[in-house]
């Protein structure tokens, strides 16, 4: 096989590499979408995934006008569809295009898979039943609870300690207080006038 690929063997090669990806790529399709209308060399319709490969041997570059590209282009961009299209401007090996087929069947199942993870958050969140939403109010007012309570126990804990303290203090020092005491004693007391 010469380094440059032909476009016949460039969509044979193609072909294979998203069949094994697991797309049912049909070839040689019509595309009417978006107001495009263009022979597609290979396309899923199920999956909206296929690929394009652009050469003069079959007037491909007449066929899908720039203006249709971006068109198409756009749509990829909001997720609608994924168009893999190579343009025959730089020769490729079958080597190289293996590598970027690869590669953008690599985002495209990154991006799948995205897609799928948000849309089962999106869904847990929607499908929670009362009972779960209920008991996530409850684990939610628990933890504040829980908080609150603690927060109590340190005050009346630091209230306990501050009162214990201040009875384990002795009121005045015990001689002075026998001593006073001692004074009061020794004076006679004084009846009326």
């Amino acid at each position: 096989m010469s380094e440059t690929l032909s476009e016949f063997d460039g969509c044979d090669l193609l072909a294979r590499l998203f069949r094994a990806r697991g797309y049912a790529i049909k070839r040689n399709q019509i595309f009417r979408e978006y107001g495009v209308d263009f022979h597609i060399d290979g396309w899923d319709p199920k999956a909206r995934v296929g690929f394009e490969f652009l050469t003069s041997e079959d007037e491909d570059h007449d066929d899908l006008t720039l203006e249709e590209y971006k068109t198409l282009c756009d749509a990829q961009r909001r997720g609608e569809l994924a168009l893999f299209i190579i343009d025959e401007v730089e020769p490729l090996s079958e080597k190289d295009l293996a590598a970027e087929a690869h590669e953008f069947l690599d985002e495209m199942a990154a991006a799948a898979k995205a897609r799928v993870t948000r849309a089962a958050r999106t869904k847990a969140k929607a499908g929670r039943p009362k009972a779960a939403a209920t008991k996530l109010a409850k684990q939610v007012v628990s933890r504040v609870s829980k908080k609150s309570v603690q927060k109590s126990a340190r005050k009346v804990s630091k209230k306990a300690v501050k009162t214990a303290v201040k009875k384990a203090k002795p009121a005045r020092k015990p001689v002075a207080a026998a001593t006073a005491k001692a004074k009061a004693a020794s004076k006679p007391k004084r009846r009326g006038r």
